[in-house]
């Protein structure tokens, strides 16, 4: 692959904005060089703008180099920076699965860039070659999520080897669900191919939505284009300092993931109990795709009684389904008695 080529042209003479402390590194007593107020101790301090605290702690959880780490506000941020850095605007496209997450959408939508979707199979499965056939010599990238969003289900891993060897661009893989799933992460892979990027996220295994943290995870030539074109200081003092202090506590998550998936197993029997449920899909991520009677008529039933869950109707391939995330066992109950009283 050459990132060279794929690089917009502004992009590649685009020259950074340097902040005071990309200019200094190391321990000192005295900053007077950020016009920051000497009040108001640590907050009144810029943070750190590429965190190197908490990019060396993901490295040792996850073994892999520091260099390789890319942190955003969310997994959006570099999902749109993707867009940014690598797709003409009005010439490029990116191809995706669908349906899937619809961030990878409305980035493109507002960088003005096409979308060629390739539609899964009935069992939610896709082919590698037929987004590849999707693709011509204005494609930039493929996004992948798996598990997927909102369908649940693991992507075959063959499937999206064959993508990474043949596709002569970026390829996306969203693993924001893959604590959940019984297959590992690829990225004890990323070495074996310089155009994958993967994406994780704190937002669902570790239980950190409000904090606004996702990680992206690529060869150190990717990551340093990720930083020319973030904005100085993404990741603010406090989201920072929240993640040092969870990440030290990995134990915690581990059984909150375990907590969860065992939820996920007892909702999947007792929903196929309820007369109205029609199919309810496999699941290797934190939520469960359930087709129902009237399922709009279900969503608005459960708002009536304070039990917010999503309405995926309206999506590819998604007739009559309802998205249901796994709560606690205590709102798991609660559903489960809602749905119960329904009948």
């Amino acid at each position: 692959m050459n990132l060279d080529k794929l690089l917009r042209n502004n992009i590649k003479a685009l020259k950074p904005y340097s902040s005071a402390r990309d200019e200094f590194s190391g321990e000192a007593e005295v900053f007077l060089d950020a016009n920051e107020n000497p009040f108001n101790a640590p907050y009144n301090r810029y943070p750190d703008p590429l965190q190197w605290a908490v990019k060396k702690k993901i490295a040792e959880l996850k073994s892999i180099a520091p260099e390789k780490i890319f942190l955003g506000n969310g997994s959006d941020e570099p999902i749109d920076i993707i867009f940014r850095a690598f797709c003409e605007p009005g010439v490029d496209n990116m191809v995706s699965i669908d349906p899937t997450y619809g961030m990878y959408q409305v980035a493109a939508d507002i960088n003005n860039v096409e979308v060629r979707k390739v539609k899964l199979n009935e069992d939610f499965g896709f082919s590698a070659q037929k987004l590849l056939d999707a693709s011509n010599l204005y494609t930039k990238a493929i996004f992948v999520c798996s598990p997927n969003n909102p369908t649940a289900n693991l992507l075959d891993k063959v499937e999206i080897v064959k993508l990474l060897t043949e596709f002569d661009g970026l390829v996306v893989v969203d693993e924001a669900y893959i604590d959940f799933s019984p297959e590992r992460s690829l990225l004890p892979e990323l070495d074996n191919y310089e155009n994958l990027i993967i994406l994780q996220t704190f937002s669902k295994a570790w239980g950190m939505a409000g904090i606004r943290l996702g990680m992206a995870f690529a060869q150190p030539e990717i990551i340093r284009v990720f930083n020319k074109v973030k904005y100085p200081y993404n990741i603010n003092i406090l989201t920072q300092q929240k993640a040092l202090e969870l990440l030290d506590n990995s134990q915690e998550k581990e059984e909150w993931v375990k907590t969860i998936v065992d939820e996920r197993s007892k909702m999947v029997k007792k929903l196929f109990k309820l007369s109205f449920v029609q199919v309810v899909y496999p699941s290797d991520a934190n939520f469960i795709l359930v087709k129902m009677h009237d399922a709009r008529g279900i969503y608005e039933y459960l708002t009536e009684q304070k039990i917010i869950v999503r309405d995926r109707s309206k999506i590819a391939l998604c007739d009559d389904c309802l998205r249901i995330t796994i709560g606690s066992p205590k709102e798991n109950k609660k559903l489960r008695k809602a749905l119960k009283e329904l009948i």
